[in-house]
Formats: C-alpha cells, structure tokens, sequence
C-alpha cells in the first residue's frame, strides 16, 4: 500500500522539479517561441457559426514548442488531463500548446463547442479563441448566392454571385429537373427566362444569408437549415431578394401594442368577391413578416390577387379590395409608433393602381426592438373585415 501511494507522489514531485527547473531557462527566450494565435488552431474562419458539439480545434493545427522554452504548459496539460501528451513531451522534448492557453468561453478542453444554446459563432478576445453565444435576436439579409448565368452553348452555374466560382457548366440540351437548382427557381420559370435571355444575362437559383447584425459571417444555402432550421429557409423563399431575415430568437416575450381594423364594404361594380378574396390576400401576404431594428421589410411576393375590372386602371384592371386592407396596416403601423408604410397612402385609396399591393410597399422599423406584423380576416364578401396587429417582440 506504501509503495503504490509513493510511485504517484513521487512522480508528481518530479513533475514540480522539471517544472521550477524549465521555468528559469524559459523566461529568459520565451520572446523566441511566442504563444500560437487562437485563430491559427481552427480549420474554421473565424465569425462562422457554430453550434454545441461542433469540433472547433484542429488538433493537427496545435504548435509543438520545446518544453524547456514553455515549462509551464506541463501543468496546464496537467490540468486538462492530457496525461499521455505529458509523457511524450518529457519523452521528445516537445510540448502541445494546452488548449487553456489559446481558447476559452464555451469551448471545451477537448476543443468541443459547449456551454450555449442556438446558433453562436466563432470568434477572438485578446489571444483566446471562444465561442460567441447567440444574442436574444440575430437577424441577416437574404442575398443572392447560386446563379446561373447564360452562355453560348448553355448555362454556367456559380456560387458566390455573379463573380463566384464556377461549380458546373450545363449545356442547353441537359437543362433538366436534375441539374437546374429548383428551391426559388421552377424548371419551367429557367427555361422561360433561357429562351429570352442573352448571352450574359443571369437569373438567381439560391440564397444565402448575409450582414448579421453580431457580425458573424455569411451562411451559404447548405447550411441555413442546419444553423437555424427549416422556418428560416420557408420565411426567405416567401420574400424578395435583400429582405431581412429573423434568423433565430432565444427566450423573448411578445406584447400586442396596437390592433386596427378596417371594413370592405360593397362597391359591386368592382365585384364584391374578387375585392374579398384581395383582402384576404394582403393579409395572407403581410402575416408574419418580422422587421428587424432600424430596417425595412416588404411583403410576401409570391401571393397573388384577382384583377378587378376598372376603366381608371392601366390596362383596366386593379387589384380593389387591396386598399381596405392596406388602411388596417397603416392605421396599425403608424399608431404604433412607425412610419407610415412607404407604398402606403393617406386617404381612402391607400395603395396606388400601380403599386404591388406587396413588393410594393414597405414597413419601416425605426424602434429599437424587433417589430412583427399579424393580420387576419373575418366573415367574407362585403362584409369582410381585415385586422392587423403590430407586436413588441423584447
């Protein structure tokens, strides 16, 4: 029993010696083997998210430095119980830079993301690599990201933008459901605009997400679902291009601040039905959408309306029963606090004939907090009524 207690006593009491020993010589050139930099020991860039569990370390990336010039860090591998690296570096003469000296905040000694919840992302602080959590709300822009672009023989495809990399190039006859990304894009909307395009034109296939508001770097089309789930991914390909984007919310709460309503009414000869069935639309086109701090959002841009014969109209039609529901949005953004929706006029006719009843109009949020837009119908025809509501999400 005396002898297995002495073996451990003894071992460490050499670990000490070795330790006091190195230390003296390496203080005197420690300036010849400075410290690795935290963003040298990931094969990840740095601002790119990250979620609990991710490997964030390269291992293999790790510097081995002489234990005589950093004595020390046979305690700090000591601590992180990496005994086996201990006894190779008294062995070889070489020692693994403890993880304790180059990263910290959420990350593990093994260099395992831990410690948070949600999407954070990967950053430095003085000389520690860490793991930023994710704030309450982080919101970006939905931005173009896959495109392809018309040659003479056929369609290059890019990812990155108009500049980005060529990922493949796609004669004309192979142009197909199995080789035209189809998320935005139908097979038959790419072959509509390829026979009218020139050579050099180009047409949006995908997108990504862009100009977060932490400063984290841009997410690609691959990994929005991982990152921050299939809502987000539902929510981008409901609104146009350079929209923001409520790509994730932590605990928050949600308090009503104003409801508006407005009624149809019957003006036959626009057709009652046709003018319930717009209301409807613009409600179902503007509920949901969540406009960031100090940003502007449009409405959804793949809802469509009913023309309503109009002989004031161009082309003799408009899309009547639009502005009753329009009236609603405006009575509840500006009672609210927000502007009056660009799009949006004052009066009865509150959306001009030729004015998209969605992509062209725009709420603006000059709050500080994160706004969100529900609207709703109930009864039908002309006795329609719209409702909208705007929401403190804090």
């Amino acid at each position: 029993m005396r002898r297995s207690l002495l073996n451990p006593i003894l071992a460490f009491g050499v670990l000490i010696i070795l330790i006091i020993g190195f230390n003296y010589v390496g203080n005197t050139i420690d300036n010849y083997f400075p410290a690795q930099k935290p963003e040298e020991i990931t094969s990840m860039s740095i601002g790119d998210t990250v979620l609990a569990g991710m490997k964030v370390i390269d291992d293999a990336k790790i510097r081995k430095v002489p234990v005589i010039y950093h004595s020390e860090y046979l305690m700090s591998l000591f601590q992180e119980e990496k005994y086996l690296q201990i006894i190779n570096g008294l062995l070889t003469g070489t020692l693994e830079t403890p993880l304790s000296q180059i990263a910290s905040g959420s990350i593990s000694p093994q260099g395992v993301a831990q410690g948070f919840e949600g999407p954070g992302f990967l950053s430095v602080q003085g000389q520690q690599l860490v793991v930023n959590p994710p704030q309450t709300f982080i919101w970006a822009y939905k931005t173009g990201y896959t495109v392809g672009v018309k040659t003479e023989n056929g369609v290059e495809i890019k990812n990155g933008g108009t500049s980005g990399k060529v990922i493949k190039e796609i004669a004309e006859s192979d142009i197909n459901n199995n080789t035209i990304p189809q998320d935005y894009v139908s097979i038959t909307t790419f072959k509509n605009w390829y026979n009218k395009a020139d050579v050099g034109d180009y047409i949006y296939l995908d997108y990504s997400l862009a100009g977060f508001n932490d400063g984290r770097n841009q997410v690609t089309p691959d990994q929005i679902e991982t990152f921050f789930g299939e809502s987000v991914v539902t929510y981008m390909k409901n609104y146009p291009s350079g929209s923001p984007v409520m790509a994730y919310m932590g605990n928050h709460t949600e308090n009503v601040t104003i409801t508006y309503s407005q009624s149809l009414g019957s003006y036959p000869e626009y057709g009652d039905y046709s003018r319930a069935y717009n209301a409807r639309a613009f409600a179902t086109a503007w509920n949901g959408t969540i406009i960031p701090p100090k940003t502007g959002s449009n409405g959804k841009e793949n809802v469509g309306f009913d023309p309503c014969p109009d002989p004031n109209a161009t082309g003799g039609y408009a899309t009547h029963g639009v502005c009753p529901a329009a009236r609603a949005l405006r009575g509840a953004t500006t009672g609210s606090g927000l502007p009056l929706p660009s799009g949006i006029q004052w009066g009865e006719l509150a959306v001009a004939y030729d004015t998209s009843p969605t992509v062209g109009v725009k709420v603006y949020n000059n709050q500080n907090y994160p706004v969100k837009i529900v609207m709703w119908t109930e009864g039908s025809g002309a006795g329609t009524v719209v409702y909208a509501r705007i929401v403190k999400l804090s």
